[in-house]
């Protein structure tokens, strides 16, 4: 059997919040010379001049007794060739997996091993030292990565020209914008020829284009075999470059395999939308005279449903209030799964004959048309002409999930392995 590129067991970091603010060196080494000697460590504080009160005092105690569990009890084994995506809210331990890895911090329990020469993007400008110029920097990472210098040579050009940089290569990094931080370290990190390569979300500094090539600079890299850890918050990314993908939550592994699966799980835990949004008069989101009142998803019994079945049908009920009569305005309705739009439906013409009043438009959906997963609803309200046209934009209104029983009578029928896509439709196969 084939020995993991990585392995780990049982991983946890922990840091102690408050225990740093005593200000100067010597602040540290009087304090740690207290606690030797067995006296209060708090008698210091006042024996150096602070000031600060008894409940301060008592108060940076417990602060300082604070624990954090950036990540907890994490387990799992990537093998050679696999793309891997990591997906988790702000503040999940994702970038502290990453920095254990790479060897930056350690654990405070557990253990991981590395099979294979790690490269690492986390930060921008990570590895490079200020004073430096480009050039001297591929030559510094090539070299700490274990390359010789023939190595380096050979890949130098290629580097430059993926970095577009080659006017600035020999210039002190110290002045380089981000972006161009950014730039010259992916390249290095794709072309030293790493068998690890760990990605954090530093791509979002780049510009569209040249994200977009980085992208497919990924691609070809998982192509050639090697393992790659994708971190980012753009699923649509993630969906495209992984198979499969580790959910995050408070530092705890959630979720553990394919990356549609895991995406539909993140949203679902991420959005926190609900079936039904409703607003009061007073919170009523809109404007020049039009208020949303409420954004439902509803069943065939028209009660307000989170979860359907794939092959049932489902609408959306919007209903809302004009303060006047004759206003033109037209809806539009977006889904989105798995980290893109799904589709958009827009009504063709504007209305311009309601009067003065609440009403409830509805929009249907036949079943067996999406897809199994989580699905958020936006919806927009606006007129066809003028540059401040809309009324009302909310991105998230909504949210529901669409189960597959698998049972034969959905497209699937009784296939039972994965099965792709944003939408699935039931459509007729004829033997001609």
């Amino acid at each position: 059997m084939t020995e993991p590129a990585i392995s780990v067991r049982n991983l946890s970091k922990c840091y102690k919040l408050g225990t740093i603010g005593r200000h100067t060196l010597v602040d540290e080494a009087q304090y740690l010379w207290h606690k030797i000697r067995g006296k209060d460590p708090r008698e210091h504080f006042s024996k150096i001049g602070h000031t600060a009160t008894e409940a301060r005092r008592v108060e940076a105690e417990q602060e300082a007794n604070q624990e954090f569990w950036a990540l907890k009890d994490v387990s799992f084994d990537v093998q050679p060739g696999e793309v891997i995506g990591i997906i988790g809210r702000n503040g999940a331990g994702k970038s502290t997996l990453l920095k254990i890895l790479t060897r930056i911090t350690e654990p405070t329990s557990g253990e991981a091993f590395i099979n294979g020469r790690v490269a690492s993007l986390l930060e921008v400008g990570t590895g490079f030292h200020p004073e430096l110029t480009g050039r001297e920097n591929v030559y510094m990472n090539g070299t700490i990565l274990g390359m010789k210098k023939r190595e380096i040579d050979a890949k130098f050009d290629e580097i430059v020209a993926f970095s577009e940089l080659e006017k600035f290569i020999d210039t002190p990094v110290k002045r380089y914008s981000s972006g161009m931080y950014v730039r010259l370290a992916f390249a290095v990190a794709a072309h030293l020829d790493p068998e690890i390569l760990l990605i954090d979300e530093v791509l979002a500094v780049g510009d569209m284009e040249f994200q977009k090539k980085c992208l497919g600079k990924m691609q070809d890299v998982s192509e050639s075999g090697r393992t790659v850890f994708f971190v980012s918050h753009n699923m649509a990314a993630v969906s495209r470059l992984c198979t499969r993908s580790l959910v995050l939550i408070n530092g705890e592994l959630s979720f553990d395999g394919d990356t549609p699966d895991a995406v539909s799980k993140y949203t679902a835990i991420s959005l926190k939308a609900e079936a039904c949004a409703s607003w009061s008069d007073k919170d009523a989101p809109g404007s020049n005279g039009f208020r949303l009142k409420e954004v439902s998803v509803r069943g065939i019994d028209d009660e307000p449903v989170g979860s359907v079945d794939i092959r049932q049908p489902l609408c959306l009920k919007i209903r809302f209030s004009l303060d006047r009569d004759k206003m033109k305005f037209r809806c539009a309705m977006a889904l989105y799964t798995q980290g893109v739009c799904a589709f958009t439906t827009i009504e063709k013409e504007e209305r311009e004959y309601l009067q003065a009043g609440e009403h409830c438009l509805l929009v249907r959906l036949p079943g067996n048309i999406l897809s199994e997963g989580e699905y958020l609803v936006g919806v927009s309200v606006f007129a066809s002409r003028g540059v401040k046209s809309h009324f009302c934009r909310i991105p998230d209104a909504v949210a529901f999930h669409v189960s597959d029983c698998m049972d034969g009578g959905s497209a699937r029928g009784d296939y039972a392995e994965g099965l792709g896509g944003v939408v699935r439709p039931n459509l007729e196969w004829v033997h001609e």
